[in-house]
């Protein structure tokens, strides 16, 4: 498993070779799809004779999400479906295999054709296969009366006739949105401020990082007042972490920047109950960024990538900060709190003032930031913003690799309800519209003019409250990983 880093339980999924032959008595992963005439197999290497007719005979459509297992002349067939057989993709490929892959519990040995894609049949494998079965004292048994049960991977799977480099490439990236996922699952009595920043270490040693870790008193003596006002009210103190990847000869220079709130209450501000335990997952944006520098590293993108991580952990107490409270953030701006469950844009005011100082080239901010993108675009779709150029291009990154994205505006009329009677600005404009947008304007202010710069809310695809879904498992999704990593690449190719 790549990264070996202490963590109370990891993810597993399906562990994947290369191959010029599927291994002898391996189960054979074999796309169909849904055509005019019914169901289609189309030409791969590894499809048995007969295995059409048999299709037939069960039924099978060759839709979106089914999966098929036959067996034929001794042989072991998964046929997943990609559905319409005209509009076939690396992402209806991705899923299909994604979905085979999460079939695969009770099998030793699979193969798969490379003929439909490298990238997406290894992301399609190491994603779709990722199951996380957490703390649990034992593992649950898969049989006929326990059919949805997650038991842990351990199918090797041969992938036939794959360009090496291309499937190096792909098991980096599979690898990183494996990592986030296993970091937004842990648990926040494991995962803090403290610990999260000890973990990164080990990342950082992994991959061939730098790696900064800047403690309360230091933040105090540096003048991080975002990063310090939303950790007061916990016993457990902040932390901000500096990730540098600083390749020789690089010419253009990133800055990320990610929300790690490693578990939020709202603070002051309480949340409902109800649902609150799925507040592990506001470091979502943290451990996507972690994941993304770290890619960057192994994949040795020639472009300097500097990561500026804020944890904290934001909890009511008899110190922790009120609304009414003025608050002044890393360069001096000030900020009235007028709801501390709007406390994402705090920290990451901070590090993204931070980040600027070296001034970077490009900065991306991502973070589970507002319960407004979810009304605005659903559970599966980020809100991306910021500077025109930049924001389309992650936009239409991430709809290219199936992380949706949509490009949003930043809005001039609410440029008033920015303004505070006593303070540079307001956390929030306590009004039911665009809440999505003004926490974007907010951050805005943080950026200098001559950095393009893109905020990414990922509220709902960070994370999965439903059943699984082509690659997409429950709990932690990895979003928006590939985007980001795609979008070095893209911008190392402007260079």
């Amino acid at each position: 498993m790549a990264f070996d880093i202490s963590l109370p339980a990891r993810g597993t999924t399906v562990r994947t070779t290369l191959g010029a032959t599927a291994p002898e008595g391996a189960a054979l992963l074999i796309p169909v799809a849904n055509g005019e005439d019914g169901i289609e197999v189309p030409v791969t290497a590894l499809a048995p004779k007969g295995l059409l007719e048999a299709l037939v005979a069960v039924g099978a459509k060759g839709t979106e999400g089914e999966v098929t297992r036959l067996l034929i002349d001794g042989s072991l067939v998964t046929a997943f479906g990609l559905g319409d057989a005209s509009e076939i993709d690396d992402e209806a490929v991705r899923r299909g295999v994604g979905a085979a892959a999460r079939a695969l519990n009770d099998v030793e040995r699979a193969a798969i054709s490379a003929e439909f894609g490298v990238t997406p049949v290894v992301e399609g494998l190491l994603l779709g296969g990722y199951t996380y079965t957490g703390l649990k004292s034992q593992a649950e048994v898969l049989d006929d009366e326990n059919t949805d049960a997650e038991t842990p991977q351990t199918t090797e799977v041969t992938v036939v006739g794959a360009d090496e480099a291309e499937y190096n490439a792909a098991v980096i990236v599979a690898e990183s949105v494996n990592l986030a996922r296993d970091l937004v699952n842990t648990p926040a009595n494991y995962l803090y401020p403290e610990s999260y920043a000890g973990v990164m270490g080990e990342v950082a040693s992994f991959a061939g990082l730098d790696i900064e870790v800047l403690d309360e008193s230091a933040l105090e003596e540096q003048g991080f007042g975002g990063i310090l006002s939303v950790g007061r009210g916990s016993s457990r103190p902040p932390r901000l972490v500096h990730l540098t990847w600083a390749p020789s000869g690089a010419a253009k220079k990133v800055a990320l920047v990610g929300k790690g709130i490693t578990f939020d209450t709202g603070g002051i501000s309480l949340k409902p109950g109800s649902g609150m335990e799925d507040m592990i997952s506001d470091m979502g944006g943290s451990a996507a960024q972690l994941a993304v520098i770290a890619a960057a590293a192994r994949l040795e993108l020639p472009v300097r990538v500097d990561a500026w991580l804020p944890l904290a952990e934001n909890m009511p107490s008899g110190t922790a900060t009120r609304p009414g409270d003025v608050i002044t953030h890393y360069g001096g701006i000030t900020s009235e709190v007028i709801n501390t469950d709007a406390e994402g844009r705090l920290v990451l005011a901070d590090a993204i003032a931070r980040a600027c100082e070296d001034a970077p080239a490009y900065l991306i901010e991502t973070a589970t930031l507002t319960g407004a993108q979810l009304v605005a675009l659903g559970n599966r779709t980020a809100g991306v913003m910021g500077s025109d150029e930049l924001r389309d291009l992650i936009a239409e990154t991430g709809r290219g690799v199936g992380e949706q994205a949509w490009a949003m505006p930043l809005l001039e009329e609410q440029e008033d309800e920015l303004k505070s009677p006593i303070a540079d600005i307001r956390n929030t404009h306590n009004a039911r519209t665009g809440g999505m947008l003004f926490a974007g304007l907010y951050l805005s202010r943080f950026v200098p003019e001559d950095v393009e710069w893109a905020h990414v809310d990922i509220a709902g695809p960070a994370w999965n409250g439903g059943a699984p879904y082509g690659y997409t498992p429950k709990r932690a999704t990895g979003a928006p990983v590939r985007t980001i990593v795609e979008t070095l690449s893209r911008l190392v190719d402007k260079q």
